[in-house]
Order: C-alpha cells, then structure tokens, then sequence
C-alpha cells in the first residue's frame, strides 16, 4: 500500500489557526474585563489592576491577528471562545493561567506555521505576542504564589 503524503501547510490553514487564536485573543478581553472588576479583596487589588492592562493588550493582540488573517485574505473570526467565571478569585486567576499557557502553546506552533510559509512579518508580530503573553502569564503564576508553569507547544 502507498504511503500517504504528507499534507502540505497552506495560508488557508494559517488563516483557520489564526481565526481559533482571534476567538482565543477575544475569551481574553472579555475574561480580563470581567475579572478585574470582580476580584475583591486587598490581596487581590494589585492584581485586578494589572488584569485591567492585560485587556488593554489583549484587545491590541486581537487586532494585529484579524489584520494578518485580513492580509491572507480571510475573514476574522467574530466569535470568542467561552468564558470561565468563579465566585472565588484564586479560580478566576487559575482559569486565566491555563488560557494564558494555551494562548502561548498555540502562538509557539503558529510562529513556525507563519515561518514554514516564509510569512516573516506575521512571525515577528507573534513573537512580540508572545512575549506579553509570558508576562500575562508570569503575573498570574506570580499571583497565585507558583512558579510560571511551562506552557510547552500546541502539536
């Protein structure tokens, strides 16, 4: 029996990736808003403040991803993913944790997709999100008094 080939990455492919990271970027506007109004407590003020700037980034990230899925020639996705809410703030803060490590696995595989398809700009705009993204997710791990856990790469 002949061996499969193996399915070539296309920009159609980019475009679907970047569409789930855009929900993704978008769960996290909405998370963030949400949950820097909602944390009480003295304990958590610092950080409610800070989740307040990570909205602020979060917004910018969804905007350079629709332009690049725009630039490929698809249509940025309208939909967020769902948004986990808590009545109990070291919840709120563990739900932002593990989307904050999937957003970072998922932008480490995107990066070699937008690589493989010599989209150079596309990469160097997800590395710069990258980077707020591991400070997303150190203030986080920082918060919950851990150390930031290693997010790995979506396969």
């Amino acid at each position: 029996m002949p061996k499969a080939e193996a399915k070539t990455f296309t920009r159609k492919d980019l475009i679907n990736n970047l569409n789930e990271d855009l929900s993704r970027e978008y769960q996290a506007i909405i998370a963030y808003v949400n949950y820097s109004q909602v944390l009480k407590g003295a304990a958590y003020m610092n950080i409610a403040d800070e989740l307040a700037v990570h909205a602020a980034e979060e917004l910018d990230h969804a905007l350079q991803i629709a332009n690049h899925v725009d630039y490929l020639g698809g249509m940025p996705s309208v939909t967020p993913k769902p948004v986990k809410t808590s009545e109990k703030a070291e919840e709120m803060l563990r739900f932002d944790l593990e989307n904050e490590k999937e957003t970072i696995r998922n932008y480490r595989r995107r990066i070699l997709q937008a690589d493989s398809l010599n989209e150079f700009a596309i990469t160097e705009s997800l590395r710069n999100i990258v980077v707020q993204e591991q400070d997303h997710l150190i203030a986080l791990a920082t918060a919950l008094g851990i150390d930031p856990p290693n997010p790995g790469i979506a396969d």
